[in-house]
């Protein structure tokens, strides 16, 4: 990897787990799409995994007092079996397929609530959601919008809402590093970034995840749930056009 390529991910480290931190899922899609541009499709996911845990877990030491360890417990025993069948399926999305999924995974969060009546807070809903979000998460890198469908529906605070989704994802971040990460050892692939950069960008995604938090704290519930379904919506849009160029492409 570059210098310049280098300096882009770390930047994107960082933006990325401060977007999260206010809106618990935009950043993950952002990163996974940048981390797509500049990687093979089976290193940016390892990579996303890794960082993406990072953050999560940080954000959920951060806001600890209000994760539902319930919810977690629940959702960590699906995500086991969801990792388990996708990797038997051993498939590696290509670029063009993958900045699909990643455009079209953000119309999820425009589903109407009422054809819905999912709530994390319900032990089999969150077994559904640990099942369908990690299962989501290996084949498309990201799942942020499919998870926020069984918390719409919650009757948790926004900071309640960030903290668990954060908690979660662990899991389905460390599903993604396992899956994708053990061929890649395996084969001996020299396709992962050096750990010098690990090392830098772990400290950036922390700090960003601080910075997101002070942001949250400022918003109230309604501007919450308002901005994320636009700020996602004009993500989604803009990997749908980059899927299209790398079609028409062919590559």
């Amino acid at each position: 990897m570059g210098a310049a390529a280098a300096v882009f991910v770390l930047v994107a480290a960082f933006a990325t787990a401060m977007l999260s931190g206010v809106f618990g899922m935009a950043g993950g899609l952002v990163l996974m799409g940048a981390l797509a541009l500049v990687l093979p499709v089976s290193a940016a996911f390892v990579t996303h995994g890794l960082l993406q845990m990072v953050a999560n877990g940080w954000r959920a030491a951060l806001h600890r007092r209000h994760v539902r360890w319930d919810i977690v417990g629940w959702y960590a025993l699906a995500s086991l079996a969801a990792g388990a069948l996708v990797a038997a399926a051993a498939l590696v999305p290509s670029k063009p397929v993958l900045f699909l999924l990643l455009g079209l995974v953000p119309g999820l969060v425009w589903l109407p609530e009422r054809l819905l009546r999912l709530d994390a807070s319900k032990p089999a809903h969150a077994l559904v959601s640990g099942l369908a979000v990690t299962g989501l998460n290996l084949t498309a890198g990201v799942a942020g919008p499919l998870l926020d469908i069984f918390f719409v529906r919650t009757a948790l605070t926004r900071h309640a809402i960030v903290a668990t989704k954060a908690a979660t994802q662990v899991f389905s971040h460390l599903a993604k590093i396992l899956v994708y990460g053990a061929p890649l050892i395996a084969s001996r692939a020299d396709d992962m970034p050096s750990p010098w950069l690990f090392a830098l960008a772990v400290p950036l995604s922390m700090a960003g995840t601080v910075a997101g938090g002070r942001i949250l704290d400022a918003m109230s519930d309604v501007n919450f749930k308002r901005w994320t379904r636009w700020i996602v919506s004009g993500i989604g849009l803009v990997y749908l056009v980059q899927a299209a160029q790398l079609f028409m492409a062919g590559r």
